[in-house]
């Protein structure tokens, strides 16, 4: 995945035109899209190549279940253009391979340690690091970890090494770009924030210029 701005648009929106024009309004100012099951079912799986035209397409997923079946989600996802699919790390080692060798060498896995509400606290969190040092060991890409806890961030940093490290909940989930970013991430993740503003390039461009700003700033 490129890495231009650090941007990742998570693009929940279930109206496949108003999602179309989102993308093409914004795409320069975006690394990848991350498409959810919302925008998947309203619109049907083509959306994903659609949309893989115009931008780096990530599958969010959040693939969940035995090897053969993530297999066969995580194939079907390449099948359809998708840069990157997001598949959760608590099923286990087996399914992380799994996932892996279905994603081949030009497709990104990127597993969840923990989620970005609050209730990623409860379970997730309290196995974070485990999860990452299984990712580590089955060749993931990188990680999903939370913009609304930085701390959380740093802590999957120090386990991931150079792996890529994507971080929703900026926006509307209350989480900071230039937090996440300082913190250890290499992309944040934005929705609604942007999806749902009256002009949401100008609300994207609010957050690239963020990112923009502290990079400027750290390099000082």
């Amino acid at each position: 995945m490129k890495r231009n701005t650090g941007l990742i648009l998570a693009l929940d929106e279930t109206d496949e035109e108003k999602a179309i024009a989102i993308v093409n309004d914004v795409a320069d100012l975006v690394d990848a899209v991350k498409v959810n099951w919302p925008l998947v079912l309203s619109a049907g799986p083509g959306i994903i190549t659609k949309l893989s035209g115009t931008v780096d397409v990530i599958c969010d997923f959040k693939v969940a279940d035995i090897p053969n079946t993530v297999r066969l989600i995580v194939e079907e996802a390449v099948l359809r253009g998708a840069a990157g699919v997001i598949v959760h790390a608590f099923t286990g080692e087996d399914s992380l391979n799994a996932a892996v060798e279905a994603a081949g060498t030009k497709v990104e896995i990127y597993a969840v340690t923990e989620m970005s509400h609050p209730g990623g606290k409860t379970f997730t969190s309290l196995h974070a690091e485990e999860m990452a040092a299984m990712g580590v060991r089955c060749g993931v890409a990188g990680f999903v970890a939370p913009a609304t806890r930085p701390d959380r961030i740093t802590a999957i940093r120090a386990m991931a090494g150079n792996r890529t490290i994507i971080s929703p909940g900026v926006g509307a989930q209350g989480g900071s770009a230039a937090s996440a970013i300082s913190a250890g991430a290499d992309y944040v993740i934005a929705g609604r924030a942007i999806y749902e503003a009256k002009d949401p390039r100008k609300a994207a461009e609010k957050v690239c210029e963020e990112i923009s700003d502290l990079l400027r700033y750290s390099r000082m």
